[in-house]
């Protein structure tokens, strides 16, 4: 990991890493809640020490800015590390609807633009920094490039560059769900982190070669998100009507679980726990965020990251082919 990457995080780092706070829940993802709420969430997260907060404009069409820089403008500007994103842009809807068509329980009066321009970067950055109503931020990702057009990470990260050079972000990199190109743009040396949700959990491994080898080699950190693999695992056991990649898991998907959370509780481990604590044991991953939408939330996940996971639990999963080998390595290695 670059220094500078290193030197954010050690703001947001405890004994057991460093986790962050999602802000997608506080855009009134998948369901609503109040100002209050979203108040009464983010001061508990601070309370409990979390100084690590993701946010970005698609979330809740900027209702999680909003909410996240509501209370983080009360804080010492330097003990907290704050990213949101780029490349969609909020503007009014053409066609206004009563509630916004894309998972989030908002208004449908504004609507997303896709623009990963040099001025289109900048215009997003701007319009962030004023519903954060704050000066800076410290990470800035390009918001799902690939689901835009070919090339849009690569010309959207020339602008982010730009940014980083002035001095106006500290650090740049994408944040996706795909894994694709990935490698390339790690060793072309055009980001200092990824921000990865849904590849790399204890059901999904995808991002381990493609990803997090090339990311560790070329001193690129890895924010791993989506741990709880959207529900799945986020129960001791998978509970009915749990999602995985938001829809009801398949068969295999689910048979897995089921084993992992069997091997967990042989150690006296729960399942949500291990789910947090696995994507830290690689090196190339340096944080990971977790959405959450209570006080009662952040307390059932600060207790869960906190625990202690036996080393034998590491092993087993790898006896039984449930985890890599590769998964589990030192912070030396």
């Amino acid at each position: 990991m670059t220094a500078q990457v290193a030197k954010l995080l050690k703001r947001a780092r405890s004994r057991h890493g460093v986790i962050g706070l999602g802000g997608s829940p506080l855009g009134n993802f998948a369901s609503p809640m109040t100002d209050d709420e979203a108040a009464l969430t983010m001061r508990r997260a601070w309370d409990r020490g979390i100084r690590y907060f993701d946010t970005a404009p698609h979330y809740g069409l900027g209702l999680s800015e909003r909410r996240i820089g509501a209370e983080l403008r009360r804080r010492p500007r330097d003990e907290f590390v704050l990213s949101t994103k780029v490349g969609r842009l909020i503007v009014p809807n053409p066609r206004p609807r009563e509630q916004d068509d894309d998972g989030f329980a908002v208004p449908g009066d504004l609507t997303r633009r896709w623009d990963f321009s040099p001025s289109g970067v900048e215009r997003s950055l701007r319009e962030s920094l004023e519903r954060l109503g704050l000066e800076s931020v410290d990470i800035l990702y390009l918001h799902d490039p690939e689901q835009a057009w070919e090339g849009a990470a690569r010309e959207g990260l020339s602008a982010l560059a730009r940014l980083k050079a002035d001095g106006v972000v500290k650090a740049i990199g994408i944040g996706t769900n795909s894994t694709a190109g990935l490698a390339e743009i790690i060793e072309d040396g055009l980001v200092d982190v990824i921000m990865l949700a849904n590849r790399y959990s204890l059901l999904d491994h995808t991002a381990l070669d493609s990803v997090l080898v090339p990311a560790h080699r070329f001193g690129v950190a890895v924010v791993a998100v989506g741990v709880f693999a959207t529900g799945l695992l986020s129960t001791a056991r998978p509970a009915p009507g749990s999602t995985y990649e938001y829809r009801a898991p398949g068969a295999d998907v689910l048979g897995r679980a089921e084993r992992i959370a069997s091997v967990c509780e042989d150690h006296g481990v729960e399942l949500p726990a291990a789910a947090l604590a696995f994507p830290l044991l690689h090196p190339a991953v340096s944080a990971i965020a977790v959405g959450m939408r209570s006080p009662v939330e952040v307390d059932e996940n600060l207790g869960r990251f906190e625990t202690d996971i036996p080393g034998g639990l590491w092993d087993d999963l790898i006896a039984e082919g449930l985890i890599p080998p590769g998964a589990v390595r030192t912070h030396g290695s």
